[in-house]
C-alpha cells in the first residue's frame, strides 16, 4: 500500500465522519466543525490521489491550497452567523419548524 493510497483512505474516512456529524448533530458549532472535518477529508483525498509514480502533481496541491483559503473564509462567515444567532435568540440550535 502506497502512502498516497493511505492518505486517500484516511481522507474518505474523515469525510464520512464529517458527513455523519453534519447530518446527525443539532448543535450548530459542532455542525460547523463537522463540516470542516469533511473539507479536511476531501483535501486529504486530493493530496493522496495526486501522486503518480512517486511524483507529486502540483495542480491538485494548488487546488487544495485554494480550498483551504475558501474553507477558512466560509468557517469565519459561519461562525459570525452563529454568533449573531446566539446574540439574537440566545440559542445555538436552529429553531424547530412546525409542519402544521
Amino acid at each position: 500500500m502506497t502512502s498516497g493510497l493511505l492518505f486517500a483512505i484516511v481522507g474518505v474516512l474523515l469525510f464520512a465522519m464529517g458527513g455523519a456529524g453534519v447530518l446527525l448533530i443539532d448543535h450548530l458549532l459542532r455542525r460547523i466543525l463537522a463540516f470542516n472535518l469533511m473539507g479536511s477529508g476531501a483535501f486529504l483525498v486530493l493530496v493522496g490521489l495526486a501522486q503518480r509514480h512517486d511524483v507529486a502533481d502540483p495542480v491538485p496541491h494548488a487546488m487544495v491550497l485554494t480550498g483551504i483559503v475558501v474553507a477558512v473564509a466560509s468557517t469565519a462567515l459561519a461562525l459570525a452567523l452563529l454568533r449573531r444567532l446566539h446574540a439574537l435568540t440566545g440559542r445555538t440550535q436552529l429553531p424547530e419548524v412546525d409542519d402544521d
